[in-house]
Order: structure tokens, then sequence, then C-alpha cells
């Protein structure tokens, strides 16, 4: 398969890292923005609020390495799929495409790779815009009894043979991923059928399912007590906008309690009656935000 996903007003692109292509997306002009996308994701989760962001800035939206339309590296998923790699290989992504600054906006898995990049390095992120994001205070909550309902898909996915079940048809692709979009999602109506069939369209590239769940196995080999180690040494310093939906079903908002700890100049929202996919559920919304943090206004 070669289709690099649904047509729109941006251009289509790859570049070479180290030797992994990587597709993005480009529309605009101006100070460039970085959009990084989560699981179950790939560039197009981010179409409603490309546009609209690119009349103000240069907007690139990558397919992070095993996803979608980027390649996806059958390496040790310790070895290629940590967060640290997938971020370093970001900051060579910017390098490439000759950028010397930019701003970070993010979500899920995307955020999670986001919050190193800025650490490793911070003369590149000028600011950082976060939704919902898995950050080192959750720690064992994570786990806790209360939470495991939510998180049985992690575990699933750390399975051999799991993105095989998945994968066995475009049916069973489309069922697991309709599931994640509806259940996260506080603003459910974004779901259609038509939109549904371009994450089954990603999800069934060769390796994506796979590349997908890499992350999960990567995190679970690597496992630390982040959560208990000192703050200051995972601290974010770029100024941080995190928009935190007080509907998302597997980050609670209770969670977004240790953010100051984590990042020093730090603006929190609270955002009622939204959910994991905070760029689909308030495109409006996001594209409101980010326009004004970008400018300092907020």
């Amino acid at each position: 398969m070669t289709s690099t996903g649904p047509a729109g007003p941006w251009k289509h692109e790859f570049v070479s890292v180290d030797g992994v292509r990587l597709h993005y997306v480009r529309q605009g002009a101006g100070s460039p923005v970085l959009l990084l996308h989560g699981w179950p994701g790939f560039w197009y989760e981010w179409a409603p609020v490309i546009p609209p962001l690119a009349a103000h800035h240069d907007v690139i939206v990558p397919d992070l390495r095993g996803f979608a339309y980027s390649d996806k590296p059958d390496v040790r998923p310790e070895e290629g799929y940590v967060r640290d790699v997938v971020a370093r290989e970001i900051a060579g992504f910017a390098r490439a495409l000759g950028l010397a600054r930019i701003a970070l906006v993010a979500h899920d898995i995307g955020a999670t790779v986001a919050q190193p990049l800025a650490r490793l390095f911070p003369g590149l992120v000028t600011r950082l815009v976060l939704f919902d994001p898995p950050y080192p205070g959750i720690g064992r909550r994570w786990r806790e009894p209360a939470h495991a309902r939510e998180i049985w898909y992690q575990i699933f996915h750390t399975l051999p043979w799991a993105h095989e079940l998945v994968g066995a048809s475009r049916e069973a692709t489309r069922i697991y991923l309709r599931h994640f979009l509806t259940h996260w999602s506080g603003k459910k109506d974004w779901v259609t059928e038509a939109e549904l069939a371009h994450w089954v369209d990603a999800y069934s590239q060769p390796g994506a399912l796979r590349g997908g769940f890499a992350y999960y196995k990567a995190f679970e080999r690597v496992r630390t007590t982040q959560g208990d180690a000192p703050a200051e040494t995972l601290r974010v310093e770029a100024p941080t906008l995190v928009l935190w939906g007080e509907a998302d079903a597997i980050l609670p908002v209770a969670w977004a309690d240790r953010l100051p700890e984590y990042f020093s100049k730090l603006t929190l929202k609270r955002i009622a009656g939204v959910g994991h996919f905070m760029m689909r559920e308030a495109p409006d919304l996001v594209v409101d935000e980010v326009r004004a943090f970008l400018q300092g206004a907020r």
C-alpha cells in the first residue's frame, strides 16, 4: 500500500532521518509548529486544525516511526521505540527540514515524545502545548485497581500476536479502532464511518499495527518508577500550555495535580465536556488556544 492518506490543502512529503523515511504533511508559512499524534492516531487526526493554524504558521505534521505512512523499523522495541530514541529522531527530522526553532503541539504518545524532546533539545523547542499528557507525575496511579479496566489494551499490545489478531481483517481493525476513538471521546459524533475509514486505511498499511504496538512493548520493557524520581531531573523548562479534557476516560483530569512539579512555566486549563481527542472534539477551541499561546498572549 502506498497511499499517504486523505487529500487536502496540505502537501504530502517524505524525508529520511538516519535511514528512516518519515512521512509528513505541511501547509502554511511563518514560525514552524510540529503536531505530534498519539495512538490510535496518525497525521490525519490533526486535519481539522491544520488549515486554520496554517493561516499563521508553517504547520508540519509527521507520522511517527512505526505509524501509518512512515517507515516501521522491525527492531527490538526497547531499542527502536523508546521515547528518547523517537524524540532524537524528531529532532533530526526538524534539522532535515532546516528548522532551527519549533513549537510543539502533542498528545498521547506524541506528548510522551515531546517531553524528552523539550528536555534534550531546549535550544530547539520554543513552546509546548500538550493535551491530557501522560507525564511522570501520574506515577503508580496508572495501574491502580480503579484504572485497570481502562488499560487492558496496553497489556494486550505487548503480546507477540496482538497485531495479527487486530489486523486479521479490515473489519477487525475497524471494530478495534472504533472502540478507542469513541470510548475516549467526550464528544463522539466526529467518529463517522467516513472518518473511521481513513484510520482503517492507515492501520492497514503493512507493519502499522505492529509499529504502533511496539511503543507499548518498549514502555513495558524499559519501565522505571519515573514517578518516584526527583521531579527536577524530568522537568521541562519550555513554556507549556496543558489543555486537559475533563471527559477523558483514559487520562483523568485529577491526574493534572502534579504538573507544576514537572513543567517550570505551566499554564493549565481544564476543558469541560471534551475527552481524549481534543483536536477532533473541539477544533476551534484548540486553534484559538494554540494560536494565542504561541503568540505569548496566554
